[in-house]
């Protein structure tokens, strides 16, 4: 396959971007779409010129590392993927690929396709945590959960922190993230200590590091690797004003 790449290239944080175009001619269509920027930094540093830098790690859709916007939507064409799971097949010979990074004010671009996601850790510390005695490891059995709930639970989280929502949403708000964070833990006895406090933490977090408000278009969760549901929205909210009831 024959493919032209139009790629964001920035210097730095403060440094003015371009779109750069690249050509590459033999890419195989059974190659993800990271493999296809390794070929391309293979042929610049043959060249001498600078990467393409991109973030990575696993490359099995776990780590939510693979940000990246491609034709417009994030992680590509393919629908509930991450970058690394979208392959060069779902593109045609001839092709001209649009490449960027994540776009919100808070994910600042560090280096062309290489975005700072700080700000989500910021939340998970405002609250993504629960309080638990220490010691030995207590009896599974010594708290029953229902199944439905367990489940659900774990629906929740499956986010991997990957973005994708935030680039998506024409606010950039974080709402499906924060609202996945919060729900899986609302769900479990092991979440009820800090249930009041963790959703005003977490959201007043969300605000301060500059996220946009949710106005419910549903595009983040369209986009979602993990298909985090925006019914975990719906249930932030319930727990933001059940937390405003108590105070």
């Amino acid at each position: 396959m024959k493919i032209t790449l139009k790629i964001w290239r920035q210097e730095s944080a403060k440094a003015k971007g371009k779109l750069e175009t690249y050509q590459l001619n033999e890419v195989e269509q059974d190659m993800s779409f990271l493999e296809m920027l390794d070929m391309l930094n293979e042929d610049l540093a043959v060249k001498g010129e600078r990467s393409v830098e991109f973030d990575h790690d696993c490359r099995e859709g776990i780590c939510g590392q693979c940000s990246l916007v491609i034709n417009g939507q994030a992680h590509g064409p393919e629908s509930h993927y991450t970058t690394c799971q979208t392959h060069m097949r779902s593109f045609k010979d001839g092709d001209t690929i649009f490449i960027e990074p994540f776009r919100a004010k808070a994910f600042p671009v560090i280096r062309d396709l290489k975005v700072n996601r700080d700000s989500f850790d910021t939340i998970i510390q405002a609250g993504g945590y629960i309080s638990a005695f220490t010691g030995n490891a207590p009896e599974a059995n010594n708290i029953p959960i229902h199944h439905d709930i367990s489940e659900s639970a774990f629906d929740s989280a499956a986010c991997i922190g990957c973005g994708a929502c935030v680039a998506t949403c024409k606010n950039s708000s974080a709402a499906l993230f924060v609202s996945a964070k919060i729900s899986h833990l609302a769900k479990l006895p092991q979440g009820k200590v800090e249930r009041k406090e963790r959703v005003e933490w977490m959201i007043t977090a969300h605000d301060e590091e500059g996220f946009g408000s949710c106005t419910h278009t549903g595009a983040c969760a369209m986009v979602c690797p993990q298909e985090v549901q925006l019914l975990d929205i719906t249930r932030m909210n319930f727990e933001f004003n059940r937390a405003l009831c108590i105070s």
